[in-house]
């Protein structure tokens, strides 16, 4: 049974490969450069380039495993808007999604760390957001929870009070889509229904 390596320090990621009972490890890719601000012509394959750069750059440290990169975009009105870089510009991403829909785009990429093989796939789920008052986006900020996460809130946290309805996956609004996830493990032979602890551990490291 292969190794699954997950490319990413997001809690959120773990928690859903936990969720539906994946068994992998952690390595978290370093250097990889963040997201535009400016949405290119095709943004699904901007995640799945990202989500590819992070795999490629801990599978190029292991012998062996299947690295997941992931990368999450929330586009509104034709702008990238990711991780608000202090609470004022939290602020102001908050009072642009109030009252508006905008988009959630996430790119995922396998790559086999022995032979190099890639397989990449991207999901994109609508939002609406309700009207915020300042004093509510106010006392979200104050919260702390929207400072590491594309567009300033957190589908899974207090924000869920904000969210009128999505159209398509919610795990995908949460940072990994997991239906999506499943099919792209079972291209490469993995199953989510029988994936165990690989006994000999996480692939080694080369030095």
């Amino acid at each position: 049974m292969a190794t699954i390596i997950l490319a990413s320090a997001s809690p959120r990621r773990a928690r859903l490969l936990e969720q539906v009972g994946l068994s992998f490890k952690v390595i978290p890719a370093v250097g990889v450069e963040e997201q535009p601000s400016r949405l290119p012509a095709e943004p699904g394959e901007l995640t799945r380039q990202l989500a590819l750069r992070k795999a490629e750059q801990v599978a190029g440290r292991l012998s062996r495993g299947v690295v997941l990169g992931a990368d999450t975009v929330v586009v509104h009105r034709g702008e990238i808007l990711g991780r608000p870089r202090d609470r004022q510009e939290a602020r102001r991403m908050l009072q642009r999604l109030g009252g508006e829909q905008h988009r959630v785009i996430t790119g995922m990429a396998l790559v086999d760390a022995a032979t190099g093989r890639q397989w990449m796939d991207h999901v994109e789920t609508r939002v609406w957001m309700k009207e915020l008052g300042q004093e509510q986006i106010e006392a979200y900020v104050l919260t702390g929870e929207p400072l590491d996460k594309s567009g300033a809130y957190g589908i899974q946290g207090k924000a869920a009070l904000f969210i009128e309805k999505i159209d398509g996956c919610y795990f995908n609004v949460v940072g990994l889509p997991l239906s999506r996830l499943g099919l792209l493990l079972s291209r490469i032979g993995i199953s989510p229904w029988t994936n165990g602890r690989d006994r000999d551990g996480a692939g080694e490291a080369h030095h």
